[in-house]
């Protein structure tokens, strides 16, 4: 059997898939470290101008059955490049340029190999986009473990420093696990179902036979599972601080918005797609992911003195507001699936340029002091270089939910509005009460900024790349606090 393949549906992660290849290649012939930098970020520009081709077109799919007999149902197939794979494969590619920006110069600063940095990062961003776009629990598995894979690697990739080495064992471990147990929950859909094609699933199990009710609840609760560890999820979550810490920098950001974005999405695709009917067990149990998750990040990152551990309990926490919409069930699922993409788009801005700040700041600081990481340090930022720190006190600001950090705020009403039409009152409280737990140590950070410094201060001189990188973040989100309604827009006819 012989099918044509629509390589238009393709063409992001194809561009991607080819790039990283050549990098490799190149880094073999000794090309300087800049080049591949500047062809790495021009092949994510050249996949995102072909992601914003396809959205000017209609609904493409691709790897679809073969013709069937009438009355056995429609084609279903793979890949599809419908408005909700594109936005998302959009802001999974607009993440990445800006994470390559900030790894410029910590590909020196830590003297790691610029070819086989940047050809894991392109593999892991071919995983996230295939991710979006998979409608099969297969593809779904493959996209999931080629994203996971390479940053593996990435973690890792300073051999020398032993801290990166326990970080990455640690994700490895866990991702191991969790893989296991979504294969597990996987196998039971499919032999409750016959079927692996998400609008093949759907049917079959609104029509499933009592007996085969728990196999297929069992398996809808483990593929959660699956993927509460890419989202870092209670109780998946144990990863996530030690790997910020002890990853290089940009990783930890490419963690925390590219991965968890692709994990959001492919957790959407699944329920929305291929597990509505079975909205009354996976309802429930996502309601209490997100208020243990949202909780326990609130708390924990109240003892945190350092930056990255602060934004790595923030990214857990985060990640409970973002699941709250999804814990109404079949009801009212289209509006709740908007009200997470809405929630990850403007979280993507927020955290990225929080961490672009803690890059640059972190550069000028190193050598100055072992503990250029702890909150403290930040003192007197205002006074020294004013322009960093009213970019990162506004980041703070968004990701507290404060005015004028009006994206923020629009994030959590958008949730919250989703959570109570719902009927899930109670997460809605403690959805409440955590966001007032945050604003105490995002305000805190950010009061730190004005207040003079006790002891020796740093001066940050973030690189050209790294201010780029914050400027465009930064018009980002003023851009989104002015008018936050064009991601609703957006994401509401997407969704």
């Amino acid at each position: 059997m012989i099918q044509g393949i629509d390589y238009a549906a393709i063409a992001p992660p194809l561009i991607l898939a080819a790039a990283a290849l050549a990098l490799l290649l190149a880094d073999a012939f000794d090309a300087p470290r800049r080049l591949i930098s500047l062809l790495s970020g021009g092949a994510l520009a050249v996949a995102l101008a072909a992601v914003a081709v396809l959205s000017f077109g209609d609904r493409r799919a691709t790897f679809c059955l073969p013709g069937v007999l009438r009355g056995s149902g429609p084609r279903s197939c793979s890949y599809v490049a419908d408005d909700f794979t594109l936005l998302f494969q959009g802001i999974v590619l607009a993440a990445a340029v800006v994470v390559v920006l900030l790894s410029l110069q910590e590909i020196t600063d830590s003297k790691m190999p610029a070819g086989e940095y940047h050809f894991l990062l392109l593999a892991a961003v071919v995983g996230a986009l295939t991710l979006v776009a998979a409608r099969d629990l297969v593809l779904l598995v493959v996209a999931l473990e080629t994203l996971s894979l390479p940053v593996f690697a990435l973690a890792a990739l300073r051999r020398y420093d032993g801290t990166a080495s326990e970080a990455a064992l640690k994700l490895f471990l866990v991702s191991v696990v969790s893989t296991a147990i979504m294969l597990f929950g996987i196998s039971l859909v499919y032999g409750a179902t016959g079927a692996m094609h998400l609008d093949r699933i759907a049917p079959a199990l609104a029509r499933l036979p009592a007996d085969l009710d728990p196999v297929a609840a069992a398996g809808s609760v483990l593929v959660l599972a699956g993927f509460a560890f890419k989202v870092a999820a209670v109780p998946f979550h144990f990863w996530a601080p030690d790997v910020y810490q002890g990853s290089p920098l940009p990783v930890a950001a490419f963690l925390s918005v590219v991965s968890k974005a692709a994990g959001f999405a492919g957790l959407t695709i699944v329920l929305a797609l291929g597990l509505p009917s079975y909205g009354h067990v996976w309802g429930p149990v996502i309601a209490v992911l997100a208020a243990v998750t949202m909780t326990v990040g609130n708390l924990v990152a109240l003892r945190q003195r350092t930056a990255i551990r602060l934004l790595a309990w923030s990214s857990v926490a985060q990640s409970g507001y973002m699941l709250a919409p999804l814990s109404v069930g079949a009801d009212r699922l289209p509006e709740a699936v908007a009200a997470t993409t809405a929630y990850v788009a403007l979280y993507a801005v927020m955290n990225l340029g929080a961490f672009a700040v803690v890059i640059g700041f972190r550069r000028r600081a190193v050598p100055l002091s072992p503990s250029w990481d702890t909150l403290d340090d930040y003192r007197g930022l205002a006074r020294r270089s004013p322009h960093v720190a009213a970019a990162l006190a506004f980041f703070l600001i968004c990701l507290a939910g404060l005015p004028p950090g009006v994206m923020g705020l629009f994030a959590k009403v958008v949730v919250f509005r989703a959570t109570v039409a719902g009927g899930v009152t109670w997460l809605a409280v403690v959805m409440a009460v955590n966001t007032v737990i945050g604003l105490y140590y995002y305000l805190a950070w950010a009061v730190r900024l004005f207040t003079p410094a006790d002891g020796p201060s740093y001066d940050p001189a973030p690189g050209l790349p790294v201010r780029t990188a914050i400027a465009a973040a930064a018009a980002g989100a003023v851009v989104l606090s002015v008018a936050p309604q064009i991601v609703l827009q957006t994401v509401t006819q997407a969704t």
